[in-house]
């Protein structure tokens, strides 16, 4: 029987690793998909869409459809999804691998404001700026709601869904953006202050640069642990050696 793997996606690495699993003749590759960006692009292999219903739901899931391994390439931030991952493949015994891209680091002239939660960013903002360039996503902004004398330029994939701070101009745009488009984008909207989750990755870190470049304080929430008794992998590469396809 050919393998099977269930690739937890929504990121660029998970896409690229359904991609060199799908060219390898006799394995089976899904990607499931939680559903949440409206048009997520082609994927090879096959692909579904939604929850799975806890940890039980893909325990169950794993079983009824013969999964021999699970890879776990859902976004860093994804943390109740990792937590169930982790769960079930422990429950239904099958080997399973987190492929989590490492996060960023500062650099010499960086100042950084490291945070543990968008509120803990909330909170430190009045002190470093009152033009603030929100690029956390579009779930979780109710925390800063409720900063009324804040000017936010949020952009995300997504519209964002509210409650959103009073004085919010949003921009829906999907990276990857370069080093000029977002110096661009910094000084005309007078940004005084950035504030991203720690996602790593090339594909949005040139506004790091451009924020070092003007010398704009940056706010950087923090990843959540792993699980406890859970590691990650880097990238594609450790992934398929982890699950013995590695090689050419």
């Amino acid at each position: 029987m050919s393998p099977h793997v269930l690739i937890l996606g929504g990121t660029t690495e998970a896409r690229r690793l359904a991609a060199d699993l799908a060219a390898r003749p006799g394995v089976r590759v899904t990607t499931s998909l939680a559903g949440r960006v409206a048009r997520p692009g082609q994927l090879d292999g096959e692909v579904r869409i939604g929850g799975f219903g806890g940890a039980e739901g893909l325990t169950d899931w794993l079983r009824t459809h013969h999964v021999d391994a699970l890879v776990d390439a859902t976004h860093p931030f994804a943390e109740a999804i990792t937590v169930n991952a982790a769960r079930a493949a422990t429950a239904a015994a099958v080997p399973a691998v987190v492929l989590r891209r490492p996060g960023w680091r500062p650099g010499p002239g960086d100042s950084w404001h490291d945070v543990e939660s968008l509120a803990a960013a909330a909170t430190v903002l009045p002190r470093l700026g009152r033009r603030v360039f929100l690029t956390t996503g579009r779930l979780g902004l109710a925390a800063f709601a409720h900063l009324r004398d804040l000017h936010f330029v949020v952009r995300s994939v997504e519209p964002p869904e509210p409650p959103l701070p009073p004085d919010t101009e949003v921009i829906v745009a999907r990276g990857p953006f370069g080093l000029a488009d977002e110096t661009e984008l910094l000084r005309a909207h007078r940004i005084e202050v950035l504030v991203t989750k720690d996602s790593g990755g090339e594909a949005t870190a040139a506004k790091l640069t451009a924020a070092r470049e003007l010398g704009l304080p940056v706010v950087v929430v923090r990843r959540p642990p792993l699980p406890d008794g859970v590691t990650a992998v880097p990238d594609v590469a450790g992934v398929l050696d982890r699950l013995g396809f590695g090689g050419p």
